[in-house]
């Protein structure tokens, strides 16, 4: 299976996912690109170009079996074996307590290891289950239990210096919510970042322009 697919085609996939799942909890069997298209509000051929990139999963006029296609998406969101990517999470304000509420609940691919904060009255809480620690502990967890993805839930101050510390720490990914571009100062590095204020502005764009 072709392992290189654009950003944009990777965006897509978590919304394959999301509807196939609809699909097969009402009991659909098999689906048409021209239906999925009309779902994801595209168009027949990119869906079929989509697919392409990761082997095609269906054959010309005959459409796709969802169960099939749900497994394939999952296998390349998730990985073959289901196995979880070990987490932290850096931030333990309402928006931390609000994201970790969603890695521990969701079947998203992830394992939440701990929680981490600069907080004193924090350290030795709990936030949804998952222990805090100080983040002067980091480097002795990172150095024992080897997570991969930081969660960043940290002030913009302070985050760059915050992540160019945890990459050398050996973390392959961020899920950043800090409002600092990580992707700009770490290109080698998997970042998505989150700016909900981008996502509230273009809301408000096209109400007020379309």
């Amino acid at each position: 299976m072709q392992s290189k697919a654009s950003l944009p085609v990777i965006r897509r996939l978590p919304k394959y996912y999301r509807y196939l799942s609809n699909m097969k909890n009402n009991g659909i069997k098999k689906v048409s690109s021209s239906e999925l298209a009309r779902i994801m509000g595209t168009t027949a051929s990119q869906v079929r170009q989509d697919f392409n990139c990761f082997g095609g999963f269906g054959q010309q006029g005959i459409g796709y079996n969802v169960d099939t296609l749900l497994h394939e998406i999952s296998c390349l969101l998730f990985g073959d074996e289901g196995e979880k990517l070990p987490t932290i999470l850096i931030g333990t304000g309402r928006l931390g307590t609000a994201v970790s509420s969603f890695l521990i609940r969701d079947t998203n691919g992830y394992k939440l290891l701990a929680a981490f904060d600069k907080n004193p009255a924090l350290v030795g809480q709990t936030v949804n289950g998952i222990p805090i620690h100080s983040v002067d502990d980091l480097e002795e967890f990172c150095a024992r239990e080897h997570p991969v993805v930081a969660v960043l839930c940290v002030p913009r101050d302070g985050a760059g210096e915050l992540a160019s510390s945890l990459v050398g720490l050996g973390f392959k990914g961020f899920w950043n919510f800090s409002h600092y571009d990580l992707s700009v100062a770490f290109p080698d590095v998997i970042v998505e970042n989150v700016h909900l204020g981008d996502s509230l502005m273009s809301l408000g764009y096209r109400l007020r322009n379309e």
